[in-house]
């Protein structure tokens, strides 16, 4: 566990393992720790490197006006920190959108790109989801915010098999959670963000991985994605809602293990 200090703000991460560098972004609660399923899976093999966003959990609460590309700004700075040259990225959600700027912007950190349960542009569907979030914020509070969380990321039969892990998830979440502004600036980045134009530029191998029942980021998004950067794999799972990464890890995992290893055969051909 460690913090890099920068011009402006510091960076949480923590590395796990050894081997080539597997960079896991988190989505919009912007905390590390919710790759857990695929840490204990990845660092067998890899140097699997995770980070808390800036405004989230133990990294700098800055108040400023949150935006798509700055996070990924923030990410491509950590690697320069950590020597990190390049690197297999799978970004969830909001760190799907991180990972579409990193291979448009900066094509040659990448060994390849997985873009979990992420979008292009926000659809008046989505629009509409991410107001009603954001009034709970702005109306009520943290924790009306937290307790509704899991309706939007899990799919029913997990919420009632886990509800004893999500009570404590949830406890933990509201005493580090980020002031109200800060999670809205963050909503509000991802409601503008939109490179669709760009997404034919991207060249790295790219896995896009969706949910069926994924009703915070519908499985539409990882099609439209899949179809517009050149020669991406499509893995849609027929269930697991949007945080398919924790509802079912052992099909996420080998998913994301067996687009790795075609990787490396690729290069070897």
């Amino acid at each position: 566990m460690s913090v890099q200090k920068f011009d402006n703000f510091e960076l949480f991460y923590e590395i796990h393992g050894t081997g080539t560098p597997v960079m896991l972004i988190p989505g919009l609660a912007g905390i590390g720790n919710y790759w857990m399923p695929q840490i204990e899976v990845l660092q067998k093999n890899f140097q699997v490197v995770t980070h808390d966003h800036r405004g989230c959990g133990r990294s700098s609460i800055s108040r400023i006006e949150y935006s798509i590309e700055q996070m990924a700004n923030d990410l491509v700075l950590l690697m320069d920190r950590l020597n990190i040259k390049r690197a297999h990225l799978v970004g969830h959600s909001t760190g799907g959108a991180m990972g579409q700027v990193i291979a448009i912007e900066h094509p040659e950190r990448l060994i390849s790109l997985t873009l979990a349960n992420t979008w292009t542009k926000a659809c008046p569907f989505r629009k509409r989801v991410m107001a009603t979030r954001k009034a709970l914020l702005r109306d009520s509070s943290a924790e009306a915010y937290t307790a509704a969380t899991p309706l939007f990321l899990y799919p029913s039969w997990w919420i009632r098999d886990n509800w004893e892990i999500l009570e404590k998830t949830s406890q933990n979440q509201i005493s580090d959670f980020p002031p109200a502004e800060i999670q809205i600036s963050r909503i509000d980045a991802g409601l503008k963000f939109n490179r669709t134009a760009e997404l034919g530029l991207i060249r790295a191998p790219t896995l896009v991985i969706g949910a069926r029942d994924d009703h915070l980021t519908p499985a539409y998004y990882s099609e439209e994605l899949a179809t517009l950067i050149p020669d991406a794999k499509l893995c849609i799972f027929e269930q697991g809602a949007h945080s398919c990464s924790q509802t079912i890890s052992d099909e996420f995992n080998q998913v994301i293990l067996d687009f790795f290893q075609s990787q490396e055969v690729s290069s070897l051909s």
